[in-house]
């Protein structure tokens, strides 16, 4: 742990290699095969600009030689594997440094890169305990190095890329071989080592969940929208705008807002001149598109096989329902919410890294006559619990479950700021 005041790192501390085609990718590949060490990866996206997730720009060094910054959308016009095929065999014969992996793999395995193992310095610092965990706080804290933050939320797709991003691009696997080894370090001396490595070895079949056919229920503000002729709405706007948002290759909100969207299905407009001098239907594309608008409202207004007001319910009731609906469910919740959340504070890890808080729901909901660690342990395993999450959870859960009928939360002691 370094207390000192970080040091600025302003620029990369070896060569920067840019590849912006596929013979300076082939020639990059054929040079990191020289180098030795590990992978250090990261990428970066257009979240918020763009439609979709794909990598604008990847960096890879490994512990020696130059950092390349691979320009992926030069080298195809689409994100697929089509030009990457010794990117990806090169990247297969060691491992790959990542910081928050989960962030970065699906865009990665869009154009065919994909792991055969893996060190997360986010992960690794979750598990070790520190109480920060973005890679600028954590760099800081084993290397005592600061890194500028100032372009984590530009366009990614802007061509060309200016020299300042690239540069802030390159530091963030410039640091990547060092932090790894400062936090395995940490790692084993905490006797966690083997937890992380588990971890990691999980994050190889990490895949993002599936996209939801119900989407459009997320928007913003469509809890105000009380009938069904209204969510039809709000549903053919939502399909329209995404639709759109496809062909543009644009994200969605820079087109309309949800709160436009939520706007128009409540008020219903009749009109189109009506949904023109509406205000509060705003966006950059209100206007420009408003003919496709026009024609989603008049779809929604039409239609007739309704969406119902609420999906019907699917797996176990929201806990928020359990006090008084099921309280003996909830009583073995907040038991084992408790003693688990003291476990965590004794080993130094954020609860939701010892166990997820849906498999804690998933097992206090289960009604039974009495609760055996095996049984626990064959349900955690069900919940693709880890084997090191398992062995320190399972006895816990069985005695918090156990003692549920009369456990009491502990009251809060008031804060300085609050009356006793």
């Amino acid at each position: 742990m370094n207390d000192s005041i970080a040091t600025p790192l302003i620029r990369p501390r070896r060569p920067v290699v840019f590849v912006d085609s596929k013979e300076l990718l082939e020639e990059a590949c054929e040079q990191l095969a020289t180098e030795t060490g590990y992978f250090a990866l990261d990428a970066e996206r257009a979240s918020g600009f763009k439609y979709g997730q794909r990598a604008y720009l990847i960096q890879v060094a490994r512990a020696t030689g130059s950092i390349y910054l691979i320009d992926p959308a030069a080298i195809s016009e689409v994100a697929n594997t089509e030009g990457f095929t010794s990117l990806a065999n090169l990247l297969t014969t060691d491992k790959w440094l990542l910081h928050a992996a989960t962030q970065d793999l699906p865009c990665l395995a869009e154009i065919g890169l994909l792991p055969t193992a893996i060190f997360d310095t986010e992960l690794g610092s979750r598990i070790v305990g520190l109480p920060r965990v973005g890679l600028g706080a954590v760099v800081e804290h084993y290397l005592g190095l600061s890194l500028a933050k100032e372009h984590s939320a530009v366009d990614w797709s802007k061509r060309p890329l200016e020299a300042s991003w690239l540069q802030y691009a390159a530091l963030d696997v410039d640091v990547l071989h060092e932090l790894a080894e400062k936090l395995e370090d940490d790692l084993r001396a905490n006797n966690k080592l083997e937890w992380a490595e588990e971890e990691f070895e999980h994050l190889l079949k990490f895949k993002p969940k599936p996209e939801n056919p119900d989407r459009w229920r997320t928007t913003t503000g469509l809890h105000e929208v009380k009938n069904q002729q209204g969510l039809a709405v709000a549903r053919s706007l939502w399909t329209a705008r995404e639709t759109l948002a496809k062909k543009l290759d644009v994200a969605p909100g820079r087109l309309i807002p949800d709160s436009s969207i939520s706007h128009a299905a409540k008020v219903m407009p009749k009109t189109r001149p009506e949904l023109a001098g509406d205000k509060a239907f705003a966006g950059r594309a209100s206007r420009s598109y408003l003919d496709t608008w026009w024609a989603a409202v008049e779809q929604g207004r039409n239609e007739r096989d309704l969406p119902q007001l609420k999906l019907p319910a699917t797996g176990i009731p929201n806990h928020r329902s359990w006090p008084n609906r099921w309280p003996k469910a909830h009583q073995r919740l907040i038991s084992s919410r408790f003693h688990l959340g003291e476990l965590a504070k004794e080993l130094s890890i954020p609860l939701e890294n010892l166990v997820s808080p849906e498999s804690i729901r998933q097992i206090c909901w289960i009604e039974r006559d009495q609760v055996t660690v095996d049984e626990l342990t064959t349900e955690l395993e069900a919940l693709k619990a880890r084997k090191w999450q398992i062995a320190l959870i399972a006895n816990v859960m069985a005695d918090a479950i156990e003692q549920s009928s009369t456990f009491e939360a502990p009251k809060q002691e008031p804060s300085e700021s609050e009356p006793a």
